[in-house]
């Protein structure tokens, strides 16, 4: 989706509804300072859902973050998707972190593929096999193949992703949302050379992890 468009996320007008009802009928019916409580939790719906504009960086070789939050993995790894060696890298989002997802590289959505499971912490590595997942493998224009999975958390139970196979997605587009505290994988080719390191903070769509 392009710019203008709300920054707050669509997948979060249902809720901030929700909690501004919730607050007005608390304050209406029993006070307003009773509505206190009800009113931090739309604050907190509101900082959740944003999902602000981002200036996207570099060419078509560049590989961006493709979710707000720290560094959790930066290694050598099989990718389970595409069954090759490649560099993980590892994006842990908590719940104060924007959880807008943008793709990490303009691309072809080759396939995608869903796993059910369980909703362990997403900042454990074994989360990356066993949690509940959403995976897109994309192809750039000069041939390289990149997987982008989608993780849920501890508390994450709902995975959503507008991205199907066929579609072309342009670096820093986005196409998911993951609510509550979660984790996005990349796979790249051995052959990309990393930017970012462990414990980085990184940004969505604007921050490079790597060159290709």
């Amino acid at each position: 989706m392009t710019y203008p468009y709300p920054i707050i996320a669509r997948e979060g007008w249902p809720h901030v509804a929700v909690s501004v009802a919730a607050a007005l009928a608390i304050g209406w019916f029993a006070g307003w300072w009773w509505s206190i409580p009800f009113w931090i939790a739309v604050v907190f719906v509101l900082q959740f859902f944003r999902d602000p504009p981002r200036e996207i960086p570099g060419t078509e070789r560049t590989v961006v973050s493709p979710a707000d939050g720290r560094i959790v993995a930066v290694e050598r790894t099989e990718d389970p998707y595409l069954k090759r060696d490649a560099r993980k890298v590892s994006v842990f989002m908590n719940v104060f972190n924007v959880h807008a997802n943008r793709s990490p590289v303009d691309g072809e959505v080759k396939d995608r593929w869903y796993s059910a499971g369980a909703f362990l912490n997403a900042a454990l590595d074994k989360a990356s096999r066993e949690n509940e997942r959403n995976a897109l493998w994309l192809r750039t224009p000069g041939g390289a193949d990149v997987t982008c999975v989608q993780i849920a958390g501890l508390v994450a139970r709902r995975i959503l992703c507008d991205a199907k196979a066929g579609d072309r997605l342009a670096r820093g587009q986005r196409f998911g949302f993951i609510r509550f505290g979660s984790r996005v994988d990349v796979y790249l080719p051995l052959g990309a050379t990393l930017k970012v390191e462990l414990g980085q903070k990184v940004y969505c769509g604007a921050t490079v992890v790597a060159e290709l």
